[in-house]
């Protein structure tokens, strides 16, 4: 192999990081330099997104086939399930609770002054907003039952698509050896299916650079200059909130935080670029099963966890809730904010296969409680491509963390193979490889 055909191949496999990241900056100066171009390239970021959510129905039920079909009594299935809503709820609730007591002590929605009689809804802000007021709190139990199974994956409802799945792992379990050669037959589809996963991630630093180069072109600098401060503000609890509450996480589970995010380095650039954290689901799965979590436990909680562990959701619902309450000078007191905090802790379990689904639930949020005017989602409309990156960060980080707490939890997470290749190790059962994603069966390890 030549040096130039080596050097390229390692750009898009071991130093995938580094291209998005180049990817990433180029975009983004495209985007300030010559706005309309890079708003030209928004293709580029939706074709990939769109590559990667084509798969995400197979890798959901392919891996909880295979992994509960692997996994021992059914019983203990359920208790991971129940112990993974557990954790779900409780990293959540501290993130929605975190968000509101920022906002109520820095009020950075306090000068504004809007008047909400001078506002009205427009374009795609209108659309989240009747999206929005259609929702009810009860939504996300009634939809998750698809009109059929076929509908379940034309549709990509994640809520759905689980049900479907574990209702076929199940039942394949309860047919004992009969149900086995269905079960080798699903692994080895996910095999293929993984594979197209591989070849698609060859084009993540071109999404990446679509995507960036949209932002910046279409939402730039004059978008930030009005609400920089509150973006500014809710990246920096972002931050705090993935370094130090999930910090805490990590290191009740024997590890540290920061080389779990060096080890998930790709995945969290991509999703910087996309602002999207679905789009990087599948080799999250395979890297949680390389790094030492069980497969039963990562099919079931990492596909769930997509629909009941957005973290980055709740911490933007509770900051974008008070800071247009603060923008119309409505003094909410602390039990209107606990009914807020209760409202968002029930509709923010409802975002799976929802098209804008922060800004939606926001909307279904403020419908719902009658405090505060639903047009107030137009003073944060124009910023909220730049609050979504951080609510993907911030979302990807918890689910990085799921499927580790519920495996420690368990009593089954191999801490000493994921303090090998945190640091940088190869385990001994497997080779060295140089691909995005390790290449191993479904539920395997790489």
């Amino acid at each position: 192999m030549s040096r130039a055909t080596s050097a390229l191949r390692t750009a898009f496999t071991t130093k995938l990081w580094l291209t998005v990241l180049i990817a990433l900056a180029l975009g983004a100066l495209l985007g300030l330099v010559a706005p309309d171009a890079g708003a030209s390239m928004q293709p580029l970021g939706d074709g990939f997104i769109s590559l990667i959510r084509m798969l995400v129905g197979p890798v959901i039920f392919c891996t909880i086939v295979t992994g509960i079909a692997s996994a021992g009594a059914l019983a203990g299935m359920g208790r991971v399930g129940v112990k993974a809503l557990v954790y779900f709820e409780i990293i959540t609730t501290i993130a929605l609770i975190m968000g509101l007591v920022v906002m109520n002590v820095l009020r950075p929605g306090d000068g504004v002054h809007a008047d909400p009689d001078a506002i009205k809804l427009t374009g795609k802000a209108s659309e989240y907003a009747a999206d929005g007021e259609n929702q009810h709190w009860y939504d996300f139990l009634v939809n998750i039952i698809p009109e059929s199974v076929v509908s379940a994956f034309v549709d990509g409802n994640v809520l759905q698509i689980l049900l479907v799945s574990v209702l076929f792992a199940i039942a394949l379990k309860m047919m004992g050896e009969r149900g086995a050669p269905i079960a080798r037959g699903v692994e080895r589809v996910g095999e293929a299916v993984f594979g197209i996963v591989r070849l698609i991630m060859y084009l993540a630093p071109v999404g990446a650079f679509g995507a960036m180069a949209y932002t910046t072109g279409k939402f730039g600098t004059k978008t930030l200059t009005s609400l920089g401060a509150f973006v500014g503000l809710f990246w920096a609890t972002g931050i705090v909130f993935c370094l130090l509450v999930l910090g805490a996480v990590a290191r009740l589970c024997g590890i540290r935080i920061l080389p779990l995010y060096r080890y998930f380095k790709d995945e969290l650039l991509i999703t910087l670029g996309t602002a999207n954290y679905e789009a990087v689901m599948p080799q999250l799965i395979e890297k949680l099963e390389r790094l030492g979590c069980p497969r039963p436990i990562v099919g079931l909680v990492v596909p769930s966890g997509y629909a009941f562990n957005s973290d980055g959701v709740c911490l933007y619902m509770g900051f974008a809730g008070l800071y247009i309450a603060q923008a119309f000078d409505i003094g909410m007191s602390f039990w209107q904010q606990l009914g807020l905090l209760a409202v968002f802790l029930i509709t923010s379990k409802g975002g799976a296969g929802i098209a804008g689904a922060g800004f939606v639930l926001l909307a279904a949020s403020l419908s719902t409680t009658g405090v505060i005017p639903i047009a107030g989602i137009m003073l944060i409309f124009g910023v909220d491509r730049f609050l979504s990156m951080m609510r993907g960060i911030v979302s990807l980080c918890g689910q990085m963390l799921a499927s580790i707490v519920v495996s420690k939890w368990e009593g089954v997470f191999d801490r000493d193979r994921a303090m090998l290749i945190l640091r940088g190790g190869t385990p001994a059962d497997e080779p060295a490889t140089a691909d995005p994603v390790p290449a191993a069966p479904v539920g395997g390890k790489a």
